[in-house]
């Protein structure tokens, strides 16, 4: 098979990639998908016109109470679009401005009715259920707002989801109308069925200007990357059908074909390839003995047995979307639901959000031309793999495609993302489903990958009563020049804290906090008086750090936020004579813990610690008064998959046991890093180093 390409004053257009001599099929098709959608209704039954309901009130009106607007025949088309597009030449991020949410602001158009000069619509369906779904969607988000002048991006309440019910002149003409429409500039559109008969566009023909076009069809040839969102056809059977979630393994079948509309040259070839591997493929077509509506639309058929759809495709491991007239098929979204994992054949395809999502972890994507390989390509791959692979496919659709709603939410995201990317989403947010398992986390974390609204930290000194050794230790931290707070916590019920008066004089606040039990879990405790995101946990006798080391340690803290960065560390061992673990206390290369007697960390850890402590584990820490830093480095290292710990005398190894099996796993991680500051040992004056005051530690 070899690439056809089709251009016309539209621009280019991909048709199937057959053999020239085929060409004749192409005419075929299209005329019995077009018969077949009129004869049907639109077989899809999408989308629906909602024009006698008068359910929808963003601008608190009915759409029969919208306004009719009149366009002149003289009225201005917008250009075609250009194809040059990027966030950065056609989008005017100087309107989304700095706003501490890092949210975009999106402003709806309100209602209005478009007709040329004798009355006639410009759409023959008006607003479709599926747009006053998005449109509601959006108004009832955090990104809008009512305050034009705040927006950011603009919405038409324009519908322009399917190309088929556009006259592509006057919609052009009523977008050029709208009072913000500057060429398009920070306008986004919402299409899903472009094109139309005989070539198919794989965009919008309607001329949009600049504006950005969110598109469920894109080839390579019409989507601007980091301009354009690539979006899913939206499958309504979505919110008919309730398919529950299937347990990923074996299915009945191996692969499954349920499209009906496919062109006869892929029809050949998948019944060739059902007659090679008999029961292991499935290949459904439109029954014929059924009469059309959507009783029809919801069955399939093979030799006469009738199946239900999409109900049969949870049968099946792989489940075959191959291209059709367009691009883009609601098929793809009917499969994931189904966590059946899609194997997608459409050359040039941009698949849905594939900038931010990795489809390598729910589908197989197989060149048109390698169709008659799919069985031996499918069947190469592990059945560990294809049962993630089914788990992530059947997440992608409850996240991103079950509704009009996530479809355009998610929309909202991709792009706030490009314009605070500082802010964004992280790879792991966006494709990995949000089950925190204890004995299995991903990295990185939920942190930030931007500086801390409260800059500096807070300084939490656990004590009991050694009063003169606490006082030299709140000297030596209030000279660090990144203190933003003292806390003491007074862990003394038997005896008051001093007198005020007492208390050494520094620059910061200085609170005392007095707790109820003397228990060291008491440290990790989150106080309200806790306002940074950084927290120095720090014993009442450490009197050897020097204000220099303790800066240091904190700016090494904030470029890796999500770890525990202290001083001394420890290491963890596997004892195989006795089948136990043990720890080396020995100053060596390699590191697992650093000791939370003067160590830097995120305060959300305190809540993990206080909350979320797998086990007895913090109760085990309260009674034997011992392992509570142990305790939190494991708590670390199992949600982040990174490295560090420490303790002291005969409970360690005893800790490091019974936290690995309330743990079900070793989650501690070796290491040979330390961060030293830079000009720490050369022979330079002292005034050139910005911290002088580090020793050996």
């Amino acid at each position: 098979m070899c690439a056809s390409v089709k251009y016309s004053s539209r621009g280019p257009a991909l048709i199937p990639r057959m053999k020239t001599k085929h060409r004749i099929y192409y005419i075929t098709l299209f005329s019995v998908v077009l018969l077949g959608l009129i004869a049907t209704g639109m077989f899809q039954f999408w989308p629906h016109s909602i024009e006698s309901s008068p359910e929808w009130t963003l601008d608190r009106r009915s759409v029969h109470d919208a306004p009719l607007v009149k366009l002149p025949v003289s009225s201005p088309i917008p250009e075609r679009g250009d194809l040059s597009c990027r966030m950065h030449t056609c989008f005017d991020v100087y309107r989304c401005g700095y706003n501490p949410k890092n949210r975009i602001k999106v402003y709806i158009y309100p209602l209005q009715r478009f007709v040329d000069e004798v009355g006639v619509p410009i759409s023959s369906t008006g607003l479709s259920r599926e747009y006053n779904d998005l449109l509601s969607a959006i108004s009832d988000s955090d990104f809008y707002t009512d305050d034009v002048t705040r927006a950011c991006l603009f919405v038409p309440s324009i519908d322009v989801l399917n190309q088929n019910s556009l006259r592509i002149r006057e919609t052009a003409q009523a977008l050029a109308m709208l009072p913000r429409w500057d060429k398009g500039m920070n306008h986004l559109l919402f299409n899903m069925l472009p094109g139309g008969p005989p070539d198919y566009n794989t965009a919008l023909d309607v001329p949009r200007d600049r504006a950005l076009l969110a598109g469920g069809g894109f080839s390579t040839w019409t989507y601007r990357q980091g301009y354009d969102v690539s979006i899913p056809v939206y499958s309504p059977l979505s919110a008919e059908v309730d398919l529950p979630e299937k347990q990923p393994g074996p299915r009945r079948y191996f692969i499954l074909s349920s499209q009906t509309a496919i062109h006869r040259e892929y029809r050949t070839e998948l019944e060739r390839l059902k007659e090679e591997n008999g029961e292991a493929l499935l290949l459904l077509d439109k029954c014929s003995n059924l009469s059309q509506g959507m009783a029809s639309a919801r069955k399939r058929c093979y030799k006469g047995q009738v199946y239900d759809y999409p109900q049969i495709l949870q049968e099946s491991s792989f489940c075959v979307v191959l291209r059709g007239a367009r691009l883009g098929q609601a098929t793809l979204s009917d499969v994931l639901q189904a966590g059946c994992v899609p194997v997608i054949m459409a050359d040039s395809y941009i698949l849905p959000f594939s900038e931010v999502l990795d489809w390598k972890r729910a589908s197989v994507v197989i060149p048109e031309e390698k169709l008659p390989e799919m069985y031996t390509i499918l069947k190469s791959i592990p059945h560990r793999q294809v049962e993630e692979m089914q788990r992530q496919a059947r997440w992608f659709w409850e996240a991103y495609f079950r509704s009009m709603k996530a479809i355009g939410l998610t929309t909202l995201q991709i792009i706030n993302d490009r314009i605070y990317p500082y802010a964004a989403r992280t790879y792991e947010e966006w494709n990995n489903p949000p089950v925190v398992k204890w004995s299995s986390v991903s990295n990185p974390l939920f942190l930030p990958l931007i500086p801390p609204r409260s800059p500096g930290f807070t300084a939490v000194v656990l004590t009991y009563d050694r009063v003169e050794s606490l006082f030299r230790v709140i000297t030596e931290i209030s000279k660090v020049p990144s203190l933003a707070k003292l806390l003491v916590v007074w862990n003394n019920q038997n005896k008051s804290p001093p007198e005020e008066s007492l208390w050494p004089k520094i620059a910061v606040p200085l609170r005392v906090v007095r707790t109820k039990e003397n228990k060291l879990s008491n440290r990790f405790f989150p106080f309200d008086e806790i306002e940074t995101e950084a927290v120095l946990a720090i014993d009442d006798d450490i009197i050897m750090l020097t204000s220099d080391e303790l800066q240091f340690g904190y700016e090494v803290w904030r470029e890796f936020p999500d770890r525990l960065v202290g001083y001394p560390g420890r290491l963890h061992l596997w004892d195989h004579e006795m089948g136990k673990w043990k720890y080396e206390s020995e100053w060596t290369n390699e590191v697992s813990m650093v000791l939370t007697g003067a160590a830097f960390y995120h305060k959300y850890f305190n809540y993990l610690y206080t909350y979320k402590m797998p086990g007895d584990i913090k109760n085990w820490v309260d009674a034997h008064m011992n392992c509570e830093d142990i305790a939190m480095n494991f708590l670390v290292a199992n949600i982040t998959g990174k490295a560090p710990i420490k303790v002291c005398i005969s409970y360690l190894l005893a800790c490091i046991n019974k936290f690995a099996s309330v743990f079900g796993t070793m989650p501690l991680k070796v290491v040979e890093h330390r961060a030293d500051p830079v000009l720490y040992k050369d022979d330079f004056p002292e005034k050139l180093k910005s911290f002088p005051n580090i020793g050996s530690l």
